[in-house]
C-alpha cells in the first residue's frame, strides 16, 4: 500500500467505521484489517494522532471507558453530527476524484 494514498483517505476511513457506531482504537485497527483482508494495517502511530485531530475537530468524541474483561480504561470514539456531515463530504469528494481519475487513465476505479 503507497503510504500517500492512505494519507489523502485517513480520515475518511475512521469517519467511516464510527459510523457504524462506537469504538475503541483495538477495534478499530481489528475492523480495518479485517474488512480490507489485511490491506490496510494501521499502527497505533498513524491511528491515534489522527484521531486526536478529529476530535480536535470535533468531528468525533472520546471517552475514558473501563473494557468488561478489565484492565485500564480505553477512550471510545463517536462520531459527532458534525463528523457525519463531514463523512458525506468526503465521499462525494472521493466519487469526484475517482471519476476524473479514471476519466483520464481510463479503465475501471
Amino acid at each position: 500500500m503507497d503510504a500517500n494514498l492512505l494519507k489523502g483517505t485517513l480520515d475518511l476511513i475512521l469517519l467511516s467505521i464510527l459510523e457504524r457506531g462506537e469504538k475503541y482504537g483495538g477495534q478499530i485497527i481489528g475492523e480495518v484489517q479485517l474488512e480490507t483482508d489485511g490491506y490496510f494495517s494501521f499502527k497505533e502511530g498513524t491511528l491515534y494522532p489522527a484521531l486526536h485531530r478529529l476530535e480536535k475537530q470535533k468531528f468525533v468524541t472520546a471517552e475514558f471507558r473501563q473494557l468488561p474483561r478489565g484492565g485500564s480504561p480505553v477512550r471510545f470514539y463517536q462520531l459527532t453530527e458534525a463528523g457525519g456531515k463531514a463523512l458525506e463530504q468526503k465521499r462525494f469528494e472521493l466519487t469526484r476524484f475517482n471519476a476524473a481519475v479514471r476519466t483520464l487513465v481510463g479503465g475501471e476505479l
